[in-house]
Order: C-alpha cells, then structure tokens, then sequence
C-alpha cells in the first residue's frame, strides 16, 4: 500500500510549500533520533514525505499516480516491483546479478553512491523580540566530533606514509554477494578498516589515535533570517558531528522568543493598544508611542472610537525584500474613574445638548 503522505506531515493535500516546511520542521525536532523521546523510524519517515511534497515535480506525481518516478524506484515508489523490467539485467556464468544500487535498501547494503554521514544535532536558542523582528547573526559554541585539525581528517601523523588498506585492496568498499528468490545480489559498504578512504596511515596520528576525527569545541555563526517565528527551525546543512571518511550531518537549530511588552506580530505587522483620555478621544490629541526603530508621534484624530485601529506605515517586520509591514494601534479610550463637580456640572451640560 502506497504511503500517505500528506497524512504522515498531518496536512492537507492543498497545503502550500510553506505549510509543508513548517509541519516537517514540527515533527523532525518531535522525532529526531537524538532527543529524549525521539523516534528515528518515524523521523526518517517525515523526511521520506517532506522530500517528495516539497518538490514540485515529485508531489504532481505522487498526487497523479501514488508513486514517484523522478528519482526511480525511490522512497515515493510504491507497489512493489510492478513495472519494473528484470529482462534489462543478465545473469553472468556464476549467478550474479549486480543491480548496485537499486536494491541496497532492500536488501541491507548500503548504496554504493552514497558516503557515510555523521549524526545530526538539534539546539534550542532564545532571541529577543527585536532580534526576531530584525534578524540577527549568532556565534554558537558547540562541543561535537569534527575532523581532527593535526591530521586533517586522515588519521595519520604529520609527514607519515598512507599505505594501501589490505581490507578492501584500495577501494574503500567491501563488496558482498547475497542470495535470494530472486538470485544473487551484489551490494557495497564502507570499509570500516579505512573509513572509506582506501589507505591507512602507517603511523597513527596522536591527537585523534587514527580516527581522523576527534571531540571539541567548535563555534559557528548562524545567520536569523528577519521576520522568523516562535518554534521555527533553521537547519544547517553539515554542521552536526562529523564522521571519518563521510560527510558530517547536519545541525537543527530550534527558535525561541521571548515575548514583547508591547508588540505581538501578525504577518508583517507589529499590533499594540495605546491607551488615550476621553477629552483627547472627542477632541483629538497627539502621544508618544514607543517604537523599535525609536519614539514617535502619534495624532490621534477628533471622535476616535473604541476599538478604532490607527496605521503607521513602514514600522513593521522586514520582509526578503528589506520591505517592512505596519504597526497596527488599537485605541483603547480610558474613562476617569471619579469626576470633579465642575466636570460632572459640563457633562450634563453635553447631555443635555444630546452629546
């Protein structure tokens, strides 16, 4: 049965790119493997459906056949092996039959094309509400395995001979032949000898002990996007644990901020109240509302209502662009809570005169 999934991201089949990332952004923080509670079988899961809804050729036809062509038989696929034509592929004197790739996931090998990849790091970190508004750039120190600086990443000391590794002759891989109903199969893993590389060092570098990698502190600037929300999150590419003879993951950064006093963002727009006398209500006035670029002005018109929003152009939250929405001022009128003799007397004087 083919998966669902729109069902797997909890969205509907009408949902926009962006809706798309926000609700795979949700579940891979919820799922990631290396948080407490995490569900690696369910995080791969998501990111099985995000790859395939976010690109725009792989969803028109995983909506138009329930499947994924773009890629082959790949993670959109469904059905089993209907369709696929096995007389393409002949079977050598011994029985083999080298389909590489196609069936590494099936059968446990991992794929030939692909390089070994370290595991991905998810963080929290808390922005004021300016620096959410404005975007910010943030120096984060990390402790994380990264590529060994004295060996750059090979394992060997400084000046020392890399040898052919005698695991694999060389090629970084370990071929291997399995049986099944089908016949024989050829897959490839990664030399664990060499980590890949298809030499060894003949003296092994002191700092890493020949792992090629190694523990340590290592701080990274991360550049906050203008406009970002509360719970959003920002992956950098590469930037989780590194691993010897493969890629390093990747690092999940997950966004808090903190709550204004004053403002609260709707789109682009900044919304606050601003609490006005009566007289000024009726008569019109003018106040100082403070701003994050600044105090400004605000003139508040004659017979102003409750309630009434007031528009202050181009006060906003940044766009792509550099392009910023409004602040939004909701008028709250303030009534005195007791009144003078002579106020009372000019109150029933405009009652009175129907006011």
């Amino acid at each position: 049965m083919a998966k669902d999934y729109y069902k797997i991201l909890g969205i509907e089949k009408s949902a926009t790119k962006d809706e798309v990332k926000k609700a795979f952004r949700t579940l891979a923080h919820k799922y990631h493997p290396d948080k407490k509670g995490g569900d690696e079988a369910k995080f791969k899961e998501v990111n099985e459906a995000y790859t395939i809804l976010f690109d725009d050729k792989k969803r028109s036809e995983y909506d138009a056949y329930g499947r994924v062509f773009s890629d082959g038989e790949g993670p959109g696929a469904s059905g089993g092996f209907g369709g696929f034509d096995f007389s393409q592929f002949t079977q050598g004197g011994g029985g083999d039959i080298n389909f590489g790739d196609i069936f590494s996931d099936f059968f446990g090998g991992g794929r030939s094309s692909q390089s070994r990849r370290g595991r991905d790091i998810s963080i929290d970190i808390e922005l004021t509400f300016e620096e959410a508004v404005f975007g910010v750039n943030r120096k984060i120190l990390l402790n994380k395995t990264t590529a060994c600086q004295t060996c750059n990443g090979n394992g060997g000391a400084p000046g020392t001979k890399l040898s052919t590794c005698k695991t694999c002759s060389g090629k970084g891989k370990i071929r291997e032949v399995r049986g099944t109903i089908l016949g024989s199969f050829a897959t490839e893993r990664t030399c664990a000898t060499c980590n890949g590389q298809g030499k060894v060092p003949d003296e092994k570098c002191k700092t890493c002990d020949g792992k090629g990698v190694n523990r340590r502190e290592s701080e990274i600037s991360v550049k906050i996007p203008a406009g970002i929300e509360d719970g959003e999150m920002i992956r950098l590419t590469a930037g989780g644990e590194g691993i010897s003879g493969g890629t390093p993951g990747d690092l999940y950064i997950k966004i808090h901020v903190k709550k204004h006093p004053m403002y609260r963002k709707e789109g682009l727009n900044l919304v606050t109240d601003l609490k006005i006398k009566l007289s000024d209500a009726l008569l019109g006035g003018e106040y100082v509302l403070k701003t994050l670029d600044g105090d400004i002005t605000v003139k508040i018109p004659a017979n102003v209502s409750f309630g009434e929003v007031l528009r202050i152009k181009g006060k906003g939250v940044p766009d792509e662009r550099n392009k910023r929405g409004d602040i939004m001022v909701r008028i709250i009128i303030e009534l005195p809570k007791s009144l003078s003799r002579e106020a009372k007397k000019k109150i029933e004087e405009l009652k009175r005169e129907g006011i």
